[in-house]
């Protein structure tokens, strides 16, 4: 018999003692929940080791309901961060917000809302390429939860995220103001040295949106906050809007710092239609 074949029976085993353990007798009134998760999740290692992964996400979320069950509710979210890792290698990528989800509110219950945090980004982050708007939906609920409790580093690195994706998905009106709010979180824990660069997204957001004025407006408002570098860049690229120049728009696109910059930026300021709308970058 292959390993793969061994590790089915075995799992199959585990099974029937967790469906013993949850049966009741005349002496047994209640079921031993507790028994019926471990064996659940054992069955669930074992069907992992066989690669027999839909039986394996199965018991992991018969583990994790036999947990919620016993109140045993930091456990019963760990089944489901399993449940994750099973639907990445099945690429069964429509179940894994709603398992992140689920998982993000039972560590809130237990008392443990930066874990629940730190599934919403591991589940975003699996997401982010085949489906980046329910990866947005994570990080924003990621953004909410580390700002409730004040972890100001970790807010910001989802806020920075959740901008990101908006860029990626075209929403330029909603990034703006997610840019704005990534500032005020650099403002908050005195970051400034970041700011600059948020910035020159800022300005390079409003471009894509076509107004110019508010690109402008946004560079006044936080241009002190830029390095020589980008504000000679930024100025060289307004003025260049405002002239309708479009070799001298496209100069300040391919400056170094803005094709080093975080990848969606530096492709926003590949595809921005130059003055006049005639030829892109």
């Amino acid at each position: 018999m292959s390993l793969a074949a061994n590790k089915i029976e075995e799992a199959q085993e585990h099974i029937k003692l967790a469906e013993k353990a949850l049966k009741t007798a005349f002496l047994k009134w209640k079921p031993d929940y507790e028994e019926a998760a471990d064996e659940y999740n054992k069955a669930a290692v074992c069907f992992r080791q066989a690669k027999a992964y839909d039986q394996c996400k199965y018991c992991f979320l018969k583990s994790a309901d036999c947990h919620k069950q016993a109140r045993s509710l930091f456990h019963s979210a760990k089944c489901l961060d399993s449940a994750i890792i099973i639907c990445k290698e099945m690429n069964a990528f429509s179940d894994i917000r709603m398992l992140a989800e689920r998982a993000c509110n039972l560590y809130q219950q237990h008392g443990s809302p930066e874990s629940g945090a730190a599934t919403l980004e591991k589940a975003a982050k699996i997401l982010e390429d085949p489906m980046p708007d329910q990866a947005l939906a994570l990080y924003q609920r990621a953004v909410e939860i580390t700002t409730i409790e004040d972890t100001s580093r970790q807010s910001t690195e989802y806020a920075s995220k959740v901008a990101r994706l908006m860029v990626k998905l075209g929403m330029y009106d909603q990034a703006c103001d997610a840019i704005r709010r990534e500032i005020g979180l650099h403002q908050q824990s005195e970051n400034y040295g970041l700011i600059g660069r948020l910035a020159v997204a800022l300005v390079l957001v409003q471009l894509a949106r076509e107004d110019y004025v508010a690109a402008e407006k946004a560079f006044k408002e936080w241009g002190n906050c830029c390095d020589p570098a980008e504000v000679q860049t930024l100025e060289q690229l307004l003025q260049a809007y405002d002239d309708e120049d479009p070799d001298s728009a496209r100069q300040a696109l391919r400056s170094p710092f803005i094709r080093h910059m975080d990848i969606e930026y530096a492709r926003l300021a590949n595809e921005l239609k130059l003055p006049r709308g005639v030829v892109t970058a």
